[in-house]
């Protein structure tokens, strides 16, 4: 089985494996009547909170594609969701990663097996020799971006031409956690589908699916409550004391801008050397703390505050990535983090 190894150590299918769609039936409806209606705009823009769905969304829509080439066949024309049976050849082969109808651009290891921080222009570079190919069957190509906020500027701008010039019989589906903060010329050359964070009851049978749990378990439970609506923020919050590590560094964030370096210190040691459940529970915390603050939609709002947490968050991302990619120490994050927040809050 291809798995996604998450924060909390556990092993979780991969989106392209995952057959099972909860929530988001009306953006399902969406694509499908798009699709059905023989008109289907060439790229999508799926945007949504982290963990919601988005990139299983793409998978399910690049596989009832490819495997239904033809929009106008009875099978298309009669079906109610973009559902196809696990066991069908294409579910197969994208679920193995081997469909030749299907390019991924991801983050991937380097030579030392180090994740890279970016999706790099000469991983972009190769839609132009995907769509270029001959087809696959069916006629359709299919790629899918995850995440398209993870492309560097070159590679963004190798992606927008080939967007500028679509190849007949080619989708692109780019999944995003922040749309609004992407190229503006990307974003005009796409239809926008935007995907709301789920029921908490959708949390814990998408979680129970994912990581093959039972959707009783107490800690997947308990996980969903805090989660906000995100499958990948349930899980990340099941491992260890994840939850516990969330809830302090939540209480820490709302005295902004007042820090105390002792509760830095404690929740630095918190974060241990190499505990990836901890870490990737406080970086979300972080995270979702100042996405709520940057959607106020208060007109009075402080602008120039709230532009200064935009630069921030693009600062605390990055540092979170290379901490987690070559295994920084966790504590400096710590201070680094809550001293640029201290001083955007000001």
């Amino acid at each position: 089985m291809i798995v996604r190894s998450t924060a909390a150590e556990m092993s979780v299918k991969h989106p392209r494996e995952t057959t099972a769609l909860f929530g988001h039936r009306e953006a399902e409806r969406t694509l499908l009547d798009a699709y059905r209606g023989g008109r289907i705009p060439h790229a999508w823009l799926i945007g949504g909170a982290p963990g919601i769905g988005k990139a299983t969304l793409a998978y399910r829509m690049a596989r009832f594609v490819l495997a239904h080439g033809d929009s106008t066949l009875s099978d298309v024309q009669s079906a109610q969701t973009l559902e196809l049976d696990p066991t069908h050849p294409v579910a197969r082969h994208v679920a193995a990663d081997t469909h030749g109808g299907l390019l991924i651009l991801e983050r991937t290891p380097n030579d030392k097996g180090v994740m890279r921080t970016v999706i790099s222009v000469e991983q972009t570079r190769e839609t132009i020799a995907f769509f270029g190919s001959t087809a696959a069957v069916g006629g359709w190509r299919v790629c899918i971006v995850d995440t398209v906020d993870e492309l560097n500027p070159n590679a963004a701008n190798a992606l927008l031409k080939v967007l500028e010039e679509p190849p007949r019989q080619s989708l692109f589906f780019l999944v995003s956690h922040a749309p609004a903060r992407l190229l503006p010329t990307v974003q005009s050359r796409c239809r926008k589908l935007m995907l709301r964070p789920l029921a908490t009851a959708d949390v814990i049978r998408a979680g129970a699916e994912a990581a093959l749990i039972a959707p009783d378990d107490t800690s997947l439970r308990e996980a969903a409550d805090a989660a906000e609506g995100s499958v990948a923020r349930a899980l990340t919050l099941m491992g260890g004391g994840a939850l516990k590590l969330h809830q302090r560094t939540t209480m820490l964030l709302d005295n902004l801008p007042q820090v105390d370096p002792r509760e830095l210190h404690t929740l630095g040691d918190a974060l241990g050397g190499s505990d990836r459940a901890a870490l990737g529970a406080f970086v979300d915390s972080v995270d979702r703390w100042i996405g709520e603050r940057l959607r106020v939609g208060d007109a009075n709002a402080d602008l120039p505050r709230l532009a200064r947490l935009a630069e921030v968050w693009e600062k605390i991302n990055n540092a979170a990535r290379e901490t987690e990619t070559y295994n920084l120490e966790r504590k400096p994050l710590v201070f680094s983090v809550f001293g640029l927040l201290a001083e955007a809050t000001r």
